[in-house]
């Protein structure tokens, strides 16, 4: 299935540009880069040669996807396991 904006919560986030707009760490606001990894309450960001590890609770992210689309969402919609995030879509539990 594709990335759409109304999806993005379930879908898999890795390979997708992002921004974060808003964090509980201000050093982190403004950072630019691309999901290489993604745990239950973290995203890993390639971003000027190295990977961070952002919390996902209390940050506002900017997606931007394949389409070209951009989409706003806050950490704490994708809190939880990416397995179990994506088969809440396959059973068709939109938000």
């Amino acid at each position: 299935m594709k990335h759409k904006p109304w999806n993005i919560v379930f879908h898999e986030l890795i390979s997708l540009k992002v921004k974060i707009l808003k964090s509980l760490n201000p050093g982190t606001e403004g950072l630019e880069g691309i999901v290489v990894g993604e745990s239950s309450r973290t995203l890993l960001i390639a971003s000027k040669g190295r990977v961070l590890r952002i919390l996902k609770q209390g940050t506002l992210f900017l997606f931007l996807l394949p389409s070209g689309e951009k989409v706003l969402v806050e950490g704490d919609n994708i809190l939880g396991d990416p397995a179990e995030r994506t088969k809440r879509l396959k059973r068709g539990r939109r938000r």
